[in-house]
């Protein structure tokens, strides 16, 4: 009977190891992604200007794999594009500017020259050459310096997007980065992980009971 009843015990742990362990990782995997928007267009760069010009872009940050993709799209800028490039961090939230906490002179394989077009591109955070070597030597003089300083700029609203032309040299349309609220799971998605609990107690239960008989 003792011996019954410590593998009985055993098995019963097992399940609900199991699903603890599953259930961390999924915590773990939803917490490691942030998600970013910005709007661009002339008015809200600094100067103000005219521009009839917009943009829209989207970042996701991987605290785990250390990585930032970035997609931008743009049309309509009064000049042809020279640069683009993420700047961080202002004073104000939103307002202001900063320098360059990315790539100088530009993101690697922004389209230059062009008055519209759109950019995709996913950045090693782990290698220097991601930033501005002046943020990353202002920073501890690390990536990993750099990238969580950029981290915390982007989260307190003090990290901007901007692309730069020929009309306007400091930037013709730019962006302050707002996180994206994490999306909290649905009554439905808490009852099956609820169901996946008591179905653990239950075939564990079911075990026990037989190993008795």
């Amino acid at each position: 009977m003792v011996i019954r009843k410590g593998r009985n015990n055993s098995f019963m742990k097992r399940p609900l190891i199991a699903f603890s362990g599953l259930m961390l990782a999924a915590t773990l995997a939803h917490g490691s992604i942030f998600d970013f928007v910005a709007t661009l267009d002339g008015p809200s760069e600094s100067p103000a200007n005219a521009s009839p010009g917009v943009g829209a872009a989207t970042f996701q940050y991987d605290d785990v794999a250390h990585t930032l993709s970035i997609d931008v799209t743009f049309s309509g800028l009064t000049g042809n594009t020279t640069a683009s490039h993420i700047h961080a961090a202002t004073t104000i939230p939103g307002v202001s500017t900063a320098g360059v906490a990315t790539q100088t002179p530009s993101f690697t394989g922004f389209p230059l020259g062009v008055t519209s077009g759109s950019y995709s591109h996913t950045f090693d955070l782990t290698l220097t050459s991601s930033f501005n070597s002046a943020y990353v030597s202002a920073h501890g003089g690390t990536a990993a310096g750099a990238e969580a300083a950029l981290f915390t700029a982007m989260e307190d609203g003090k990290a901007y997007l901007n692309i730069h032309t020929t009309t306007f040299g400091g930037g013709e349309i730019r962006g302050f980065l707002q996180e994206v609220p994490a999306v909290v799971p649905e009554p439905t998605t808490t009852c099956v992980l609820g169901a996946g609990v008591l179905g653990a107690f239950a075939l564990a239960r079911r075990f026990r009971s037989g190993s008795r008989k």
